[in-house]
C-alpha cells in the first residue's frame, strides 16, 4: 500500500424525532417533605404526557436526587428533589403541546433542553458514503499524479460516522411554534488505501 487518503462526505437532514429533557423540582423543609413532594409531582408529570398522547415507553427516568441546601454549613437551610426524565416526542407537529403541558404541571416543573434527532439516518449515510468515497479516490488520483505514476487497485477501507451540530433555531415568527428542527448535518470520514499500479 503505498497512498492512503481520508476522504469526506456530508449530507443534510430533517430530524424528525424530539428528545426533551424535562422534570420536576421541589424544595422542603425535610428530606421527607421534598422526597414526597417530588414524587406526587413527579406521578402528575407522569399523567399529563400520558394525557399528551406519550407512550410509557417514550419516557426514561434520567434524573432522581435528594438532598441538602445549606444556608451556611453545616446548617441545613431546606431539601431538594428532583426527578429529570427523557421524554420522546415522535411528532415533531405535537411538540409544543408537549412542552406546554410539562409547564402546565405547575411550579415544579422544569424544562432543561431539547435534542433533535434523524430516526433512521440510513439512507442520508449512504448518500454521505459515495460522497465521502468520491472525496478519497479524487485526492489519490491528485497524489498519484503528482508522485507521477499511475494508482492501482483499492486495499483497505476504514470509515468513522460523525454526527454534526445539532441546530435548535427559532422558527418564523409568524408560525407560531417555539421550536424548529432545523437540519442535521450527517457526516462519514473514509481512510482508503491504494496501491500504485
Amino acid at each position: 500500500m503505498d497512498i492512503t487518503v481520508v476522504g469526506e462526505g456530508a449530507v443534510l437532514a430533517v430530524p424528525d424525532i424530539l428528545r426533551l429533557h424535562a422534570g420536576v423540582e421541589v424544595r422542603r423543609a425535610s428530606a421527607a417533605d421534598a422526597f414526597a413532594a417530588v414524587r406526587a409531582a413527579a406521578a402528575r408529570l407522569a399523567e399529563a404526557l400520558s394525557g399528551a398522547g406519550i407512550a410509557a415507553e417514550d419516557v426514561r427516568t434520567a434524573e432522581l436526587s435528594l438532598g441538602p441546601e445549606y444556608e451556611s454549613y453545616p446548617k441545613v437551610a431546606a431539601y431538594r428533589g428532583a426527578r429529570g426524565v427523557e421524554v420522546v416526542v415522535r411528532d415533531l407537529a405535537g411538540a409544543d403541546g408537549v412542552i406546554d403541558t410539562v409547564a402546565g404541571v405547575g411550579e415544579e416543573a422544569r424544562l432543561n433542553g431539547v435534542v433533535f434527532e434523524v430516526s433512521d439516518p440510513d439512507g442520508a449515510l449512504r448518500e454521505a458514503r459515495v460522497l465521502a468515497f468520491r472525496d478519497a479516490a479524487a485526492k489519490a488520483a491528485q497524489y498519484a499524479e503528482l508522485s507521477g505514476r499511475p494508482l492501482g487497485r483499492v486495499v483497505s477501507v476504514s470509515e468513522e460516522v460523525e454526527s454534526g451540530p445539532q441546530p435548535l433555531t427559532m422558527a418564523a415568527a409568524d408560525s407560531g411554534a417555539s421550536i424548529s428542527p432545523g437540519r442535521r448535518t450527517l457526516s462519514v470520514r473514509v481512510r482508503v488505501g491504494y496501491d500504485f499500479a
